[in-house]
């Protein structure tokens, strides 16, 4: 059902954009070739759909990358047509209809203004030409952007039961990796590295990391294990680890690269004779699998006095949080809305896009992930690794 109705709508915006750009706008042998130009485009996004899931991820890459930018393309194309179409209807208007003069100027007289037909194809084209220049313009932008390294946000989170001996202790969170057709071993070398820069006290990879199995994505996932930090690196599953086949094989192999999986489960982080409990609660994905969120197995045995860090995927999972007293908890999932304007439809389905906000006495730190998925663009929300400084709620 998912794949009808997602090829429903990819075939109505190529058939939007083909009656603006190839129908309005050419004639004969030109409207043909641009014709099956446009075919050949929406066959190679539906391939770039399929391959990847029926064939070896990394070997789909060839179809993948070229499919995934039309993607972006398509989409900002058919938005910025839309855009235009308030404009192209009020200058329609003023165009007389396409009918011969019953007497045509004098022979010595030269015509006032060209024929209908003449003024509404440059119309036509000057919108398409149009649209495309923005529409590449967004889509060079938006690439550039999520191909880049991502930003490195400093962010002084206060904690009201942080015990004065962790005063600017250091998170580095980093979530929607996205090891997958688009992006590789480079990528995780990149932020790995990034990540080792900030000297971090602890890392928190809050899901998401892999759209494949570990057959086809091991090797690019493997640089993880040369993340270092005092107290360890911690991993909670996303979504997206259920959707790649056996997840157990995935959490050990992460389990073999280093990583802590917290599984409904908690750790004490200790120093100096203090310690707050962080805490890991699987994504609420893991239900279609039988591994479903476990807030009270995941805050079993926490200390009340002291404070607790949650890490969980989804935004949305605060609310349990916020039942059971967390302080504070660490997610991604929503990439920031990562093409504008999705950002509205992401801000209706989780209570923050990116950030630090509150829910009643319960923080929440969103992350805007260091990856993409899908078109490989980021517009109006761009990557990040997250470093966050712990503090009392006075200073010490």
């Amino acid at each position: 059902m998912f794949f009808l109705v997602l090829g429903s709508i990819l075939a109505l915006m190529h058939l939007y954009v083909w009656k603006r750009t190839v129908k309005d706008t050419t004639r004969g042998r030109a409207r043909l070739l641009a014709s099956g130009l446009l075919v050949a485009l929406l066959l190679l996004l539906i391939a770039a759909l399929v391959v990847p899931r029926v064939a070896d991820v990394t070997a789909s890459r060839w179809v993948a990358w070229p499919g995934y930018l039309w993607f972006g393309l398509l989409f900002y194309l058919v938005l910025a047509l839309l855009v235009l179409e308030p404009v192209r209807l009020i200058l329609r208007r003023r165009i007389p209809a396409d009918e011969p003069p019953v007497d045509g100027p004098p022979a010595d007289e030269p015509p006032v203004d060209p024929p209908a037909p003449d003024r509404r194809l440059f119309l036509a084209r000057t919108a398409a030409v149009t649209a495309g220049a923005a529409a590449v313009g967004l889509t060079g932008f938006g690439a550039a952007r999520a191909l880049g390294a991502p930003d490195v946000l400093r962010v002084p989170v206060r904690m009201p039961r942080l015990h004065p001996a962790f005063d600017g202790f250091r998170i580095a969170v980093v979530s929607d990796i996205h090891l997958g057709p688009l992006l590789g071993r480079a990528h995780t070398e990149r932020i790995v590295r990034m990540i080792n820069e900030t000297e971090p006290d602890l890392v928190a990879v809050v899901g998401d990391l892999v759209d494949g199995t570990v057959e086809e994505l091991g090797s690019a996932a493997e640089p993880l294990k040369d993340l270092v930090s005092r107290e360890g690196s911690f991993f909670v599953t996303g979504n997206h680890e259920y959707f790649v086949g056996d997840t157990a094989e995935w959490l050990r192999e992460l389990d073999r690269f280093g990583l802590n999986v917290l599984r409904n489960e908690n750790t004490r982080i200790s120093r100096g004779g203090a310690a707050f409990d962080l805490a890991g609660v699987n994504d609420v994905a893991g239900a279609s699998r039988s591994d479903p969120p476990d807030f009270d197995a995941a805050l079993a045995g926490v200390d009340p006095t002291s404070a607790t860090v949650l890490l969980a995927h989804q935004p949305i999972q605060v609310a349990d949080a916020a039942d059971r007293g967390v302080d504070l908890q660490l997610s991604g999932h929503t990439h920031g809305g990562q093409m504008w304007p999705f950002h509205y439809l992401v801000e209706l389905a989780q209570p923050s896009l990116g950030g630090l906000s509150q829910v009643r006495d319960t923080q929440l730190y969103v992350t805007r992930g260091a990856g993409f998925w899908g078109p490989p663009l980021r517009i109006g929300a761009p990557p990040d690794i997250s470093v966050l400084s712990l503090k009392p709620a006075i200073d010490v």
